[in-house]
């Protein structure tokens, strides 16, 4: 355990009221401390690191000001929110972040009233905090009462479509709202797009900004018949230098842009605003993330995700790697086939690095699209990529792509659009938690006419399947692959391009068959060999298509054994359902056919390791070697289970 900062007015913050005794100097130094213990905190626990630092100043600000839990104070994403936790009464707690058992990295209401709103995807808070102003006018009720109503969202979070979405209702209805623009200009990766522009033009216009402040001052002074010259002669100023400002044509009043780790300023403001806003207004602070750190200073994502470091050098502590991740396996095939195939291309929303599209991207610039956070447009984007003839691979978490499912099905499946889907991130992801496993996307992929749907069980198979979905056009295809490292098999010189629909057999055996589909095939493979050593040996078969299946193979393995036990990282609804549904009508339960499917259970699983997340899931080794044996009715060779 290092050493932890020196921390005395820290110390004396156990809620936000507690700062309201301390000085504006004070608040400045408590700042200082509060960036020290944060960073001590994630070089324990690993974690989102840059983008808290880059709201140090911020938080404090907004915590003096205004007076949470009463006021909602709602976080964007969620991964600047670590110095939002310590003022706000789990400082003591602030070491088990992303840990089992521990707190959450993002914002949830499970864990503190002074978490109003849980956050973990973007682009949510200015449509959440309308809807605290609005229940508050109507009279609604929280335990802790209903005050203002403050989102702190990101520059990167403002390209998706639900924030323009929420300003424009904001400005229509006219509530008392404040939203606070945190403009770093960086997301997870550099923004792109216009508004990102449209943001640099602002600030770098700062002369103009003074000369509205005092314009509007000037012009409250003239007599009325004046006045009405004067404010068109500063629209029309306005208009002509920075084209317009776009929050304001959306009936939201703009503050800025302020210097955010600046106390004072932001002191200044947020008094003023809370003192006299009565509609929507939307203050615009310019941060930088890593701020004060300056290792998270210089990285070039500035710090935004680390495992545990060394304080002093800011060196991470990461765990030897045994094998290659499924992200850069991905990145690396797809690069390959690209070099041989101008028409292949790619698209991301705002994760070029997690996806392993960054290797894509330095070769084939040119065909290579992240889209910003707007995961619907990317969908639609490679749907009429597609129908224009390329070949697009749509990169997108399985999380991610849930918010653009829509566009799944209305543009992409109903079309039969070749649109490839590279779903990163499958199953149960470790320390993200609930909010970041990809859960569903079998269940909501294999339900629609023409998906082929396929797992990849190691990094071999999935460069099988990137040459697979490269080759496929009849129809849009996706395959999914875990977060990590692979299992470590060695790697082909190339993908093969495999029939689609079309499982392998890994061992032949008797009384049981195990259909596996996806990653748990390792451990399908582990828990036979504990049954091995009982006297059972069951057959094992890798599925690789949840869609279509492999109806020839599912009924030769149902013919052949007692019983069949599917298992996938995926939830009820999917390849298991697709199996039991097959089996059904070819009447093989008739005859007193034993089937079992191994789910993700019905519940959302929080934070731990990705092995203990599976455990609790029941779907490691040693359970899969108990199911076998209950659905064989054995508990060990020999003896009938009671």
């Amino acid at each position: 355990m290092p050493d932890r900062p020196t921390t005395p007015l820290l110390d004396q913050v156990s809620t936000p009221a507690d700062m309201k005794r301390l000085s504006d100097a004070e608040l400045t130094k408590l700042a200082a401390e509060l960036r020290a213990e944060t960073v001590s905190a994630v070089s324990v626990t690993g974690g989102h690191l840059g983008a808290g630092l880059g709201v140090i100043e911020l938080t404090v600000a907004l915590h003096a000001v205004f007076n949470a839990p009463r006021d909602k104070i709602i976080w964007d994403v969620g991964h600047q929110s670590y110095p939002h936790k310590i003022l706000t009464g789990r400082r003591d707690r602030i070491r088990t972040l992303r840990q089992r058992d521990g707190l959450s990295g993002f914002t949830k209401r499970s864990e503190s009233p002074y978490d109003p709103f849980g956050a973990a995807h973007s682009s949510t808070s200015i449509s959440a905090a309308l809807g605290f102003a609005v229940a508050r006018d109507l009279g609604g009720v929280t335990p802790e009462g209903l005050g203002d109503a403050i989102a702190v969202i990101g520059d990167g979070a403002l390209s998706a479509g639900m924030a323009y979405e929420a300003m424009n209702n904001a400005g229509d209805l006219n509530k008392r709202l404040i939203i606070i623009l945190n403009d770093n200009e960086m997301s997870i990766a550099p923004p792109v797009g216009a508004m990102s522009s449209y943001l640099s033009r602002l600030y770098t216009e700062a002369p103009l900004q003074e000369l509205k402040a005092a314009a509007k001052g000037a012009v409250s002074l003239l007599p009325e018949p004046f006045q009405i010259g004067a404010r068109r002669a500063k629209d029309m100023l306005k208009g002509m230098a920075i084209g317009g400002t776009l929050f304001e044509e959306l009936g939201i009043s703009y503050v800025g842009p302020i210097d955010g780790h600046d106390m004072e300023q932001l002191l200044a403001v947020l008094r003023t605003v809370k003192a006299r806003a009565t509609g929507p207004i939307l203050i615009h602070t310019l941060t930088r993330k890593g701020k004060g750190y300056g290792p998270a200073e210089k990285a070039r994502d500035r710090g935004h995700a680390t495992a545990r470091f060394d304080v002093l050098t800011g060196e991470q502590k990461k765990a030897p790697s045994n094998a290659p991740s499924y992200t850069s396996v991905f990145g690396k095939t797809l690069a390959a086939l690209a070099a041989q195939d101008d028409r292949i291309c790619a698209v991301t929303a705002a994760m070029p690095d997690g996806t392993g599209l960054n290797l894509f991207a330095e070769r084939f610039p040119s065909r290579c699209f992240d889209v910003g956070i707007a995961e619907q447009h990317g969908v639609t984007f490679s749907a009429a990529l597609a129908a224009g003839g390329m070949k697009p691979f749509c990169a997108m978490y399985s999380t991610f792509l849930q918010r653009g499912y829509d566009q799944v099905v209305h543009d992409v499946a109903i079309q039969r659009l070749p649109v490839r889907f590279a779903i990163d991130r499958a199953g149960l992801v470790g320390a993200d938690g609930a909010t970041h496993a990809g859960s569903y996307d079998i269940a909501y992929l294999a339900n629609l006419p023409g998906f082929v749907v396929m797992a990849a069980a190691d990094e071999a198979e999935l460069m099988h399947m990137v040459a697979t979905a490269a080759a496929h056009d009849d129809g849009p295809i996706a395959f999914r692959y875990p977060r990590g490292e692979g299992v470590g098999v060695d790697l082909p010189e190339r993908g093969e391009v495999l029939e689609i629909g079309k499982g392998r057999m890994i061992q032949t055996g008797k009384r049981v068959a195990i259909l596996s589909f996806g990653t748990r095939l390792a451990e399908v493979e582990k828990a036979a060999e504990a049954l091995e050593a009982k006297g059972i040996k069951p057959s094992i078969a890798d599925a690789r298509f949840a869609k279509p299946l492999d109806r020839d193979l599912i009924l030769r393995l149902a013919a052949d054994h007692e019983a069949l036990v599917t298992i996938e990282e995926g939830a009820i609804g999917g390849f298991g359902s697709h199996v039991a549904q097959l089996l059904a009508e070819s009447g093989v339960f008739d005859s007193g056919f034993r089937f079992r499917s191994m789910v993700l259970p019905d519940e959302f699983i929080d934070q731990a390791s990705a092995e203990d997340m599976y455990a609790v899931a029941g779907m490691n080794a040693e359970q899969i070697e108990a199911k076998v044996l209950e659905v064989l009715g054995v508990a060990s060779i020999g003896e009938k289970r009671a």
